[in-house]
């Protein structure tokens, strides 16, 4: 939003009545912050009757017509889907006040944090899926926009082509994320035939799971306290007390988010369908209980995942610890708590594959034993007068090879 007036924001937060109405209005406050807008109001309130028009209805805008400051407020979020003609409806109602909904907003967030060419891709995709059936003519609509949040992306420029111009780069994205989602595929191959072991970060956004990437890794990944900061993933090296596993960073998940930005996100999130281990991260502070369930939901898209380890964040904000799952990992990854218990339970769920091996070797055959212990994981050695003492640590489908040395 460089060179462009601040956004302030009139956001409009719609109830039903199972809807918890701080957790609502602090989501929607902290996507908007995380968009860059600055916050006039937030306006909640029950849903008893929908228009088919504005979705609001008529007595309902004119009390929020009249609670809006217009010489503040140039932007009016509603925290839920909106049809086309219902954007335009309710911005021509209230003095055509730029107005986007939930969807477009996440979508802004997206298009600003994505770093990668390949998160470029996705965002993009996902934003002319979303804008495609709300085009009429050449974007009559969308070119009320202006600049700013919901906008950010492909840009207005390509987003007032034609029709079939957005379909064609639809195809030619979906094509590129395939091609890349092969290349990845080959790598998931290598890795495997390397047996390199990965464990993936998953959990809602904004839980740390980047800060526990660097605690654990002491890798210096982009951290910071705002939705959705980590959108591409990140690989770095865990090296455990016998073996080395890959730990990669995913996106974030949040509640109700649009099933086809996930679509466009599958690839991202193979990451960890495809790996050895999820960590689940929630935060212990916040609405743990539907961090971890919106997140269950989001891996529900895919079959035959891997186990999943629950991993409680910010502990050091807990006080009462008997309502949290039993097999839970308690950490602080700010704070660095907890952490060897963390790798604890990596190292458990991996136990099974490796063997730990005390031998001891004549020098006459150190040559070979040398060349052989290149299939191990890891390897200590004590030279002695007479023998080498080595303590081994050997994937279990190697253990036929060192069967000369057993006792």
């Amino acid at each position: 939003m460089d060179n462009k007036k601040q956004e302030v924001a009139f956001i409009i937060v719609p109830l039903s009545s199972g809807d918890d109405k701080t957790e609502k209005c602090e989501e929607i406050k902290e996507l908007t912050l995380s968009a860059g807008a600055e916050i006039d109001e937030i306006f909640p309130y029950y849903v008893r009757e929908i228009s088919a028009a504005t979705f609001i209805t008529s007595g309902k805008i004119e009390e929020i017509k009249t609670s809006i400051d217009f010489d503040i407020v140039n932007l009016v979020i509603f925290d839920g889907e909106l049809s086309p003609s219902q954007t335009l409806n309710i911005s021509a109602a209230l003095d055509d006040v730029k107005v986007i909904d939930r969807t477009t907003l996440i979508l802004d967030i997206f298009a600003s944090n994505a770093v990668t060419s390949e998160g470029k891709m996705q965002i993009e995709l996902a934003q002319l899926k979303y804008i495609y059936p709300r085009l009429k003519g050449k974007g009559q609509g969308l070119s009320r926009l202006g600049g700013g949040i919901g906008t950010r992306g492909p840009g207005e420029s390509r987003l007032e082509t034609d029709r079939r111009h957005i379909r064609l780069r639809i195809k030619n994205l979906e094509k590129k994320l395939d091609e890349l989602k092969t290349r990845r595929s080959v790598q998931t191959v290598r890795r495997e035939k390397n047996e390199c072991k990965t464990v993936a970060l998953v959990g809602y956004t904004n839980t740390g799971k980047s800060t526990l990437l660097n605690a654990l890794t002491g890798a210096d990944t982009y951290c910071k306290d705002k939705l959705f900061a980590t959108l591409d993933p990140t690989m770095r090296k865990l090296k455990l007390k016998n073996f080395e596993v890959v730990v990669v960073d995913t996106v974030g998940f949040i509640k109700n988010i649009p099933h086809h930005i996930i679509e466009a996100f599958k690839s991202t999130l193979e990451f960890a369908a495809n790996a050895d281990l999820i960590l689940n991260v929630a935060d212990g502070s916040g609405d743990w209980v539907n961090q971890l369930k919106t997140t269950e939901e989001t891996l529900a898209e895919f079959k035959d995942l891997p186990p999943v380890v629950t991993v409680i964040n910010k502990c050091d904000k807990v006080e009462d610890f008997t309502c949290f799952p039993q097999n839970a990992v308690f950490i602080s990854a700010k704070n660095r708590v907890g952490l060897d218990k963390l790798k604890d339970r990596i190292n458990e769920a991996f136990s099974d594959l490796y063997s730990i091996l005390s031998l001891e070797i004549s020098y006459a055959d150190m040559p070979e034993f040398t060349s052989l212990a290149k299939l191990s994981e890891s390897a200590e050695y004590d030279y002695k007068e007479d023998i080498v003492s080595v303590t081994l640590c050997v994937r279990k489908i190697y253990l036929g090879k060192f069967e000369k040395y057993l006792k």
